[in-house]
């Protein structure tokens, strides 16, 4: 091997152990985040467990022990599932999870639908806020305004299914003020 080579082959294997360095260094970091959320969780969860049992007790009291029973019941779910979170660690959750993935498959897919229709409902409530802020002359897009204000001969022609969504709902508010100014009846 001449000196070039040697070098370079030198070189490769600086640069490999870096990346193992760098990918355990963030798989540690990854696994810490994971066990502080996974114990904060837990802690959530055993509060909400302590709440339903005072709940219980109450209702207890006012004679209601159906419901009350009911509240027990999932107070104490509450307190093992909490209980869990605040003494499990990443590797044992991660391999919990994909346990229970595999016994239970299709109850996997449903909850990544569910987990998918939030995200996405967040995301478009978030966005029509930011739009919203931005007609408003909040943002960044100035005194522009992202909503339609109806003529006032709204309503006389309606138009296609598409016009009317774009008038929005408050278009017939504009036909019922014009027939109120002009006398007809609405």
């Amino acid at each position: 091997m001449s000196q070039p080579e040697s070098q370079q082959s030198s070189t490769m294997e600086q640069v490999q152990d870096k990346a193992v360095e760098v990918k355990s260094q963030a798989g540690g970091q990854v696994r810490q985040q994971v066990d502080t959320r996974s114990t904060q969780a837990g802690e959530q969860v055993s509060s909400v467990a302590g709440a339903l049992r005072r709940t219980s007790e109450q209702l207890r009291e006012e004679g209601k022990e159906q419901p009350a029973r009911l509240l027990e019941q999932g107070a104490e779910r509450a307190e093992r599932l909490g209980g869990y979170l605040k003494n499990v660690d990443s590797d044992g959750l991660l391999r919990d999870v994909e346990s229970f993935g595999r016994r239970r498959p299709w109850l996997m897919a449903a909850g990544a639908a569910v987990l998918g229709l939030a995200a996405s409902r967040f995301l478009r409530a978030s966005s029509a806020r930011r739009y919203q802020a931005a007609g408003d002359g909040g943002g960044a897009y100035g005194e522009l305004s992202y909503r339609r204000v109806p003529s006032p001969d709204v309503g006389v022609h309606r138009g296609t299914p598409a016009e009317a969504a774009w008038r929005g709902p408050d278009a017939d508010l504009g036909e019922q003020a014009r027939r109120s100014t002009t006398g007809q009846p609405t």
